[in-house]
């Protein structure tokens, strides 16, 4: 473990309770593998709800699908949180999502969208099928003879340009490139904590929708879009139609309206 930048203790220091209690115990490490594997390894020795862990690098960065997440350094912020509540486990994905959207929009302006279920996205506009892909959140559960033991969530944000592997390179973008300008880490971070700890405050004590709503308002894509799609039960097409109470993508088509949890999804748009 290293000491944390100063720039990210004192944005950390800014926030104050408006992250709590997200980042009151913080782990940095100049590299490291995943920081969604060092959260669960402390979420497994006892580490207390809203512990997070802060990378410069990962050498094994992973995301949804199991695919990995380039993680370079000087190029991206990359961090996990712990979460132990268990009323606000279901959602913890589409909390995610708000709070890294919610996060950049305040910290930045950039007028980012979320494209289910955990990509933040730059759009492209109507005319082009794709979207720049700027951040993922990963939510993994370990759960134990009693149910439910913990959940690290993490989340990966490109700050700065990189070269980008080939197969993500004409997708891939970060937020100076969107900007045009130099953009701190610490201002970013403190933000996404911020939305994320009131979304788990909110789903914590039982308030759903109003995080339903944000993730829709910041999801357009969600509704009104044709997509394939891949999954152990075989292959769909559709268009999107808003999304499940319980986060589910709704899509209709020809038969009536699927529901999707997991698989390969592909945007036409």
């Amino acid at each position: 473990m290293n000491p944390l930048p100063p720039d990210l203790a004192a944005a950390l220091h800014r926030a104050g309770e408006r992250t709590a209690p997200f980042g009151t115990v913080v782990h940095y490490f100049q590299e490291t593998a995943s920081t969604n594997e060092v959260a669960g390894a402390l979420a497994e020795r006892g580490a207390p709800e809203g512990t997070l862990v802060i990378a410069g690098a990962q050498t094994a960065g992973r995301g949804r699908l199991g695919r990995g997440w380039y993680s370079p350094a000087d190029a991206g912020l990359y961090a996990s949180v712990i979460c132990r509540n268990r009323a606000a486990a279901p959602l913890l994905t589409l909390a995610g999502g708000v709070a890294v959207a919610g996060g950049v929009r305040a910290a930045t302006g950039l007028p980012v969208e979320i494209k289910w279920p955990n990509d933040i996205v730059v759009p492209s506009g109507r005319a082009s099928p794709r979207w720049r892909k700027l951040a993922g959140i990963l939510a993994e559960a370990s759960s134990g003879a009693d149910g439910l033991q913990h959940v690290v969530l993490g989340f990966g944000i490109n700050l700065r340009p990189a070269a980008y592997p080939p197969a993500i390179a004409d997708r891939a973008t970060s937020l100076e490139t969107e900007l045009g300008r130099a953009v701190e880490p610490g201002p970013v971070l403190a933000e996404v904590l911020a939305a994320f700890a009131e979304a788990f405050r909110d789903l914590a004590a039982g308030q759903r929708q109003g995080l339903l709503d944000r993730w829709r308002a910041l999801a357009p894509s969600a509704t009104g879009s044709r997509i394939t799609w891949e999954t152990d039960e075989g292959r769909g097409e559709g268009t999107t139609c808003g999304i499940a109470d319980d986060g589910a993508l709704l899509v209709r088509t020809a038969r009536g309206t699927s529901r999707i949890i997991s698989g390969e999804i592909t945007w036409r748009r």
